[in-house]
């Protein structure tokens, strides 16, 4: 099976409080609408920390701050094994603006359930939750 290897930003309002954190609604592809930490494909020669500022400025034209690792996702899609590093981040520079996403929402602690995230995404949510304030 392919293995895909890509970053997600787990954009929060405050990289020390974490009062709130971004997530995007896929805008394309079989997936469309579901929910997600925005981010992308690792190029060669990039580090994660790299692809991932380089992905937020594509998609969101958003300058970003790489903070610590939260996890690496292994998961296994039908058609592909998806392997996802998962960054705190904040906005460093400039507005998030949707460029590929087809909505998007600051999500506090208690409203994380509230949407349908992607089945990888979701791996993630419990230890996001607990990173958080309340």
């Amino acid at each position: 099976m392919k293995t895909i290897r890509v970053v997600a930003a787990v954009i929060c309002d405050d990289i020390n409080k974490k009062r709130k954190i971004f997530a995007t609604a896929r805008g394309y592809g079989e997936l469309k609408g579901r929910w997600e930490f925005p981010g992308g494909k690792i190029e060669e020669g990039e580090s994660p920390q790299e692809a991932l500022m380089r992905e937020i400025d594509e998609e969101l034209e958003t300058e970003i701050s790489v903070g610590a690792l939260i996890d690496t996702i292994e998961y296994d899609y039908p058609e592909f094994h998806l392997s996802m590093d998962c960054f705190w981040a904040e906005v460093a520079e400039g507005e998030l603006v949707l460029k590929e996403h087809e909505a998007a929402k600051w999500l506090s602690r208690e409203e994380l359930d509230s949407v349908d995230w992607l089945p990888a995404d979701i791996t993630i949510i419990e230890q996001i939750r607990s990173e958080m304030a309340g």
